[in-house]
């Protein structure tokens, strides 16, 4: 095998692992937060858009699912409605 042809594969599969890891990356940079306001705001919540709710919808977007259910029901949420919220904060927007 000619040592073009060699370096050619080399970057290509260089190339497809960089785009594959970004495209790994891509959905947790996506997560929901304002999804998760807005359904503690639906759930009772006053102020859904206060900082305390946005920072317990951060906690569940990084994976702290008991400390943003914690935060959510701090601000007024009730706790099935918390933690609906908070595995909303975790997923893709639509």
């Amino acid at each position: 095998m000619r040592t073009s042809t060699r370096v050619a594969g080399v970057l290509a599969g260089l190339a497809l692992s960089l785009t594959l890891g970004g495209a790994l990356a891509a959905p947790a940079a996506q997560a929901d937060i304002p999804a998760c306001a807005q359904m503690a705001g639906q759930a009772g919540a006053a102020g859904s858009t206060g900082d305390a709710v946005t920072a317990a919808c951060r906690l569940g977007v990084s994976g702290d699912l008991q400390g943003c259910v914690s935060g959510l029901t701090a601000a007024g949420v009730p706790g099935g409605a918390a933690n609906g919220a908070c595995r909303l904060a975790a997923h893709e927007p639509r």
